[in-house]
């Protein structure tokens, strides 16, 4: 492959150079020269490097203020209608700030958000003193995009009173489950949940610690500090050009750590802040969370405890921050309070453990379709390759090699088909996408890469030598992403393979580069200043040989199925400020010329199946409920109607396991008795997989593979 070296030394290079900008300590002091140097900075390399080359105008300053305001109150539970009135006076005018070094909007928000916070201290106590009737029907809308900031203060003091009545009942009646499960260990009655006489012994102590716990959230907003909140204002004028796009200011080497890949070591978990939120992007084969099997990418971090401690609320806090609640050591357990994406919540137990590495490679089986023929089965979690150069003398993984030994195996097996798995898999090395891809095709281009300067290579299989040539059919969802989606595009495009999934991948089809800001000092005399951080930036973009980009849009596979991720709106194209689909020439490509699917005849087969089986009928009505579930923002707010929603969202999820659909860990006493099952056993109740055996079906096979292309 003529880019391996070229991408693993870029890539090294690249990592070693955002090191040296991360590795010194945050100044203590405030110092005003050395911010307007960033922003200098800012103002005049983003719109220079960023592939889009976006002019830093009105359009790009309303895109940041835009960015920055919906992080600094993203539950509009602080500010007020005029208070943001009286920001948006800069909406149009942060380009300016920059370029002339005057900024003003950080320090003017920091001042009226940390005085709205200290009224707000002052209400809660009021409101707590006051008491809640548990019984009042009261409602709380959950999403922050359907409401308006508070008109008033009236209106502020009810926002806030709906707010901590909602703690205190969910408090109240997770210390009614845990005296229960006490109880009922003691054989003796339980306490009921929706009674007209709560116990007061329990709800005595749920109002102390919600009042305990909101006002340590509260004392924690007044400690960030001015350079932070400068800090989140470069970021959000760095996010307005894309959402890889990021300043990062300095840290420690712990948290540079945590920035770069957001790993969580103990849990395994990649996570993002997302306007004050922690989500969840992507969970780390054979990690812990991956074995627990309950967390999913998408799902909001709400609050952290551990096993028998308070829960702690994660709300507002930047991710290194929360970082260091969820941490801790092997064997201990963690409990997370996650929001889903259809509105859902649940306590996840996650016993913190080392990610099980033989789990994050490629794994291979054989499974069969009805007649008994052998189809071969490949999943490939990520596109990974060490370049530490292996570890006591021995040979470092790649993909590729293990790819390509997986196919060798199955081939000695007499496999008459095989399934490529590439669902949720996040991406990985470029190099080896294109190698990857080279296992199944004669040679020729993979993929095209366009620089900021409009340069566009393309990258080749130059090996004419084919690893495996019989039929062939690439599984992927919303979550497959970056190198992924290459190869999926490439094997698409040369009509190799049936590409069958959801409705799209992910959409990331852009490379980014980390510039060290202290390396690209205007002049040698302002080295005076501490560390100024660095910028990640999108430099390239990544296009399909027929030309079109894998960015925005994704892969659309050839046969689209439900999913129960159809609901969720994940993926690039949901995102603020993402690059849009475009194309560039279709470089031109030789046809497969071995045994391919009729991509019409397969659609048609797809359908005829789907609409006889149970499971899929299982995943759209679910999938149905979910997305309405996810519409209905606005929640109750007094005891029988948060009981009767608990009870109605458990009955989901007990459907939804008993379907297969997702894991439950039942009481939540013992997180480590679920095993996680073999691989084999998961293929085989897995739907996608009995759709694609059905596709390949020994008498079908003809019907739908057409002999050599002449």
């Amino acid at each position: 492959m003529r880019i391996t070296r070229y991408v693993a030394g870029w890539l090294c290079a690249a990592l070693i150079l955002c090191w040296t900008a991360q590795a010194k300590v945050m100044p203590v002091e405030f110092d005003t020269g050395r911010n307007r140097l960033i922003a200098y900075m800012l103002s005049h390399q983003l719109p220079a490097q960023h592939f889009g080359h976006k002019p830093f105008g009105d359009e790009l300053s309303q895109a940041a203020f835009k960015l920055y305001l919906r992080q600094l109150d993203p539950r509009k539970r602080f500010l007020l209608k005029a208070d943001v009135e009286q920001l948006s006076a800069f909406a149009d005018h942060i380009d300016d700030e920059l370029s002339r070094g005057r900024i003003i909007l950080p320090d003017a928000a920091m001042q009226i958000l940390n005085d709205r916070v200290k009224e707000v201290q002052g209400l809660v106590d009021q409101i707590m003193d006051a008491g809640f009737d548990p019984h009042r029907k009261d409602y709380l809308e959950t999403d922050p995009k359907k409401i308006e900031p508070p008109a008033d203060k009236t209106e502020l003091k009810d926002r806030w009173r709906r707010s901590l009545k909602m703690d205190v009942l969910e408090t109240y009646l997770t210390a009614i489950e845990k005296k229960n499960k006490e109880l009922k260990k003691e054989g003796k009655p339980q306490l009921a949940e929706d009674t007209e006489q709560v116990d007061k012994k329990l709800w005595d102590e749920a109002m102390t610690k919600v009042r305990k716990r909101t006002h340590n959230y509260l004392h924690r907003l007044l400690q960030v500090t001015r350079q932070e909140h400068y800090n989140r204002y470069f970021d959000a004028v760095a996010r307005a050009f894309d959402p890889h796009t990021n300043y990062m200011a300095p840290t420690s080497k712990e948290d540079f750590d945590i920035h770069m890949s957001g790993s969580l070591e103990g849990i395994g978990a990649l996570l993002r802040e997302d306007d004050g939120h922690i989500k969840v992007v992507r969970i780390i084969p054979g990690s812990a969370a991956e074995r627990q099997g309950q967390l999913h990418a998408e799902d909001t971090i709400l609050a952290v405890s551990e096993k028998d401690g308070d829960p702690v609320d994660i709300s507002d806090m930047r991710i290194r921050e929360a970082v260091s609640y969820i941490r801790g050591p092997k064997g201990t357990e963690v409990r997370l309070t996650v929001l889903r994406p259809d509105g859902a919540r649940q306590v996840i137990p996650i016993v913190r453990d080392v990610v099980k590495i033989e789990e994050t490679y490629v794994k291979s089986t054989v499974v069969k379709d009805s007649k008994g023929k052998k189809i071969g089965y490949i999943r490939i979690p990520s596109f990974y390759r060490d370049f530490s150069g292996g570890r006591n003398g021995e040979k470092p993984r790649n993909v590729t090699d293990d790819t390509r030994s997986a196919l060798y195996k199955l081939k000695k097996e007499g496999i008459s088909g095989l399934i490529l798995d590439l669902r949720n898999n996040g991406g990985g090395s470029l190099s080896d996408a294109v190698e990857v891809s080279g296992l199944f095709l004669p040679g020729g281009p993979v993929v095209q890469v366009k620089n900021s300067q409009g340069m566009i290579r393309v990258l080749e299989d130059d090996d004419s030598n084919v690893a495996y040539d019989g039929p062939m059919i690439v599984l992927v969802n919303q979550f497959a992403a970056s190198a992924s989606e290459i190869l999926a595009a490439a094997l698409q495009d040369y009509g190799r393979a049936l590409v069958v999934g959801g409705a799209h991948t992910h959409g990331k089809g852009t490379v980014q580069a980390l510039v060290d800001l202290n390396r690209n000092l205007p002049l040698l005399h302002l080295k005076k200043y501490d560390d100024l951080g660095a910028l990640k930036v999108t430099i390239q973009k990544f296009y399909r040989v027929n030309g079109g980009s894998t960015q925005y849009r994704g892969v659309i596979p050839d046969v689209v199925l439900p999913s129960l991720l159809d609901y969720m709106k994940t993926g690039e194209q949901y995102m603020d400020n993402s690059l849009p689909w475009d194309q560039v020439e279709d470089v031109g490509r030789m046809a497969w010329k071995g045994p391919r699917f009729e991509v019409k005849l397969a659609r048609e087969r797809s359908s005829e199946f789907v609409a006889g089986n149970k499971k899929f009928e299982k995943i759209a009505e679910e999938s149905l409920k979910a997305e309405k579930r996810s519409k209905e923002t606005k929640v109750a707010d007094f005891l029988s109607g948060i009981v009767k929603e608990r009870k109605e969202l458990e009955q989901a999820r007990k459907e939804a396991e008993e379907a297969g659909f997702i894991s439950m860990t039942g009481d939540h006493e013992d997180t480590e008795s679920t095993e996680k099952k073999s691989l084999d056993e998961q293929l085989a109740e897995d739907p996608y997989v009995s759709l694609v055996l059905f596709l390949m079906d020994g008498d079908k096979l003809g019907e739908q593979v057409i002999g050599k292309v002449k």
